[in-house]
């Protein structure tokens, strides 16, 4: 596949130019690197259409046939890891490195959850009339996906592999910021899905309000803010749409007296800042034991310092730029915030002038629990380090969060780490580790951090209404 040819939309499974385009960045030089359709009302109406038309063949197609399928889009998803990566990191701006493992791990994402299997129910109701209870669950329909700009095929396949499984046809649009890679993915399914299952377009921010107020779509599923999420439930509601949403999150990590502080520095450090700190899931605030917060925090500081930023393009870059200006601005924001109220900076500096939307790795030492920096989701390299005395304390204050996606939980001894873990009022908990993620697990937020799981047999059910069955025994 040529990877430098022109960007097309997929509608019913076949290329679609579009009339209007939108300029795509390379968030390294700020240059514009393509121009990707913007699309119409009436090209999402005819995207939306055509996977209405196709949605009774595929959701009638056996499901190991569906299945099939899919795992050959997986496939060829794997065959073409390399060029997707290049061009995901001349749109997104992470490392090569990072771009081919995302691509890699998106398709096998696909296989995982191709291994899963729709559950039925069967009970017998011991009430002395012989009665057979069947549950089954079913696609709802037609699906519309929207992707963020952070990991855009990975959490792209986050929403087709489940939705295409359980028999929906799809409608998906990727981030304005990063259209490309998806459109691609878009183009490699063209001569393996049948036309209409898996329908991709591009568009700038009226696109999105398009689709959730669309009546053709059964279901939405979302990834981004928990602002756009609250739009995005208010508009889908008109029609009672189904949503699942997966928002934003502020995770705290909790540092115990007892870990091996040079075991953990260096993971520490990449659980706050991997893809310059734009994951959901990255720590976000840590909470460091006051008897080791220095010495973890001199270790934090001498780590970044052999951390090298730059273009994700070159083979020795480890962190990439911001991925947008309106995301730059609003990091560099918080750290003037953090300046301004006089907080000390253990690690940072003025970004360099020049192109590209780098920011320095950025440590904050030991701000107050209400400033900005620690009650606002970052979604950049910044981190506010935080002491604490008692562990009641850390668990009181990482939980005061309208948040709950993600925390972690460090500690030379396991079973203590646990102990901890479990009073975190959050949907996704890690011991001595983060960011670990699985197709074969669910994954969902609490609080104001989502609705909905993505992952396991329970995302897979998300795709899905049950329809139950009651007949006599024969």
């Amino acid at each position: 596949m040529d990877f430098s040819s022109d960007f097309t939309m997929t509608i019913d499974g076949a290329a679609h130019r579009g009339e209007a385009f939108i300029d795509v960045l390379n968030p390294a030089t700020e240059a514009v690197i393509a121009a990707a359709p913007d699309c119409s009302r009436e090209e999402l109406d005819a995207a939306v259409e055509a996977a209405g038309k196709a949605f009774p063949a595929w959701s009638a197609m056996p499901f190991d046939e569906r299945r099939a399928l899919l795992l050959r889009l997986a496939d060829a998803l794997l065959e073409q890891v390399e060029p997707m990566a290049r061009l995901l990191t001349s749109e997104q701006g992470k490392p090569i490195a990072d771009a081919i493992n995302e691509v890699g791990g998106a398709a096998m994402y696909l296989k995982g959850i191709c291994a899963l299997d729709l559950p039925v129910t069967i009970t017998e109701p011991e009430d002395g009339q012989g009665r057979v209870v069947e549950t089954h669950h079913c696609p709802i329909g037609v699906v519309g996906g929207i992707a963020p700009w952070n990991f855009p095929v990975l959490l792209g396949m986050f929403k087709l592999a489940p939705a295409l499984l359980a028999g929906n046809t799809l409608v998906l649009k990727p981030s304005p910021f990063t259209p490309l890679a998806t459109l691609k993915l878009g183009e490699l399914a063209r001569d393996i899905l049948p036309p209409g299952v898996l329908n991709v377009v591009s568009g700038g921010d009226a696109l999105g309000p398009w689709m959730t107020s669309h009546p053709g779509f059964g279901k939405i599923s979302f990834t981004g803010s928990t602002q756009t999420g609250r739009r995005v439930m208010e508009s889908a509601s008109a029609s009672l749409k189904r949503v699942t949403l997966e928002l934003g999150g502020n995770d705290a990590a909790i540092v115990l007296p007892d870990v091996d502080v040079d075991a953990v520095a260096e993971q520490l450090f990449w659980s706050a800042f991997r893809n310059s700190g734009q994951v959901c899931i990255a720590t976000k605030r840590m909470y460091v034991h006051s008897k080791i917060y220095d010495r973890l925090k001199d270790a934090l500081v001498a780590y970044a310092a052999t951390v090298k930023i730059g273009d994700g393009a070159e083979a020795d870059t480890r962190l990439g730029p911001v991925n947008n200006r309106p995301q730059y601005e609003r990091v560099l924001d918080l750290v003037a915030d953090a300046k301004s109220q006089g907080y000390r900076l253990a690690a940072g500096s003025e970004p360099e002038r020049g192109p590209g939307f780098f920011i320095p790795v950025t440590i904050v030492d030991n701000p107050p629990e209400e400033s900005r920096i620690v009650q606002e989701e970052q979604f950049g390299p910044v981190l506010p380090l935080l002491k604490f005395d008692e562990i009641d304390e850390a668990v009181a204050r990482a939980n005061a969060s309208p948040y709950g996606l993600g925390g972690s939980v460090w500690s030379g001894s396991e079973e203590g780490a646990l102990e901890v873990a479990r009073r975190l009022d959050t949907g996704n908990i890690w011991i001595n580790g983060l960011q670990y993620l699985t197709p074969l697990a669910s994954f969902g937020g609490q609080k104001q951090s989502g609705i909905g799981v993505e992952g396991g047999v329970g995302g897979l059910l998300e795709y899905t209404v049950p329809r139950t069955f009651i007949r006599n025994r024969a």
